[in-house]
């Protein structure tokens, strides 16, 4: 059974368990095991694919995504969300839909993914990467660049694709997390670096106004 095969299994196991008994996010989570991190990542980091800053919510879901990564290094096996999180009940169609969203995605990326890289996916130092790719990701989301057109929207490429990565075992999209990673830290340096120059001509500018003034 191939990797993602396993995925939709359990989803629908978890639909299937939300018709007979009330589920919550907590234990939806646990039944997807590992899967339940690259699952969540996932969904999360679709809101921030806008070309515009989305405020204070970047900060909340950067500290999210990093907390994410430094809970697979502490050895967490489903991800830990706030108790009042957890502990939130969701309706047998909700679940539903949930679910199956969620099983269209997996079978509608599986046809540009395939198993390979595995070295950059299995074993400790995958989940390592895995672990390294959403806290650093999401350090870089957190930044308040109230500004600045698309600083959400480069981390969070990084976030979709190690989830990609890891949900259908393609080491070749961890290394295009790692592309956008470099790319956001290199966007974030050239907007500093601009400002500084800016700063720098406006200074510039105001002490050859000010000495025109008083001459």
């Amino acid at each position: 059974m191939s990797n993602h095969q396993a995925l939709i299994q359990k989803l629908h196991g978890i639909a299937k368990k939300a018709e007979r008994q009330s589920v919550s996010i907590e234990e939806g989570l646990s039944a997807l095991n590992h899967f339940g991190f690259s699952f969540i990542s996932f969904l999360l980091a679709l809101p921030f694919m806008q070309p515009f800053p989305v405020g204070p919510i970047s900060v909340l879901g950067g500290v999210t995504f990093a907390a994410f990564g430094w809970q697979i290094l502490k050895g967490y096996t489903a991800p830990h969300l706030p108790q009042k999180i957890n502990e939130i009940v969701l309706s047998t169609d909700n679940w539903r839909r949930i679910t199956n969203a969620a099983i269209k995605i997996i079978q509608w990326t599986e046809k540009f993914t395939s198993p390979r890289l595995a070295l950059l996916i299995r074993g400790s130092l995958g989940m390592r990467i895995e672990a390294f790719i959403l806290i650093l990701s999401g350090v870089l989301m957190a930044v308040p660049f109230g500004i600045l057109p698309l600083n959400n929207f480069f981390p969070g490429l990084a976030i979709v694709f190690c989830a990609l990565g890891q949900l259908h075992k393609d080491g070749f999209f961890i290394l295009i997390a790692f592309f956008w990673i470099l790319f956001t830290i290199l966007y974030f340096a050239a907007f500093f670096i601009g400002l500084y120059l800016l700063g720098l001509e406006g200074m510039h500018n105001f002490s050859h106004w000010l000495h025109q003034l008083v001459s």
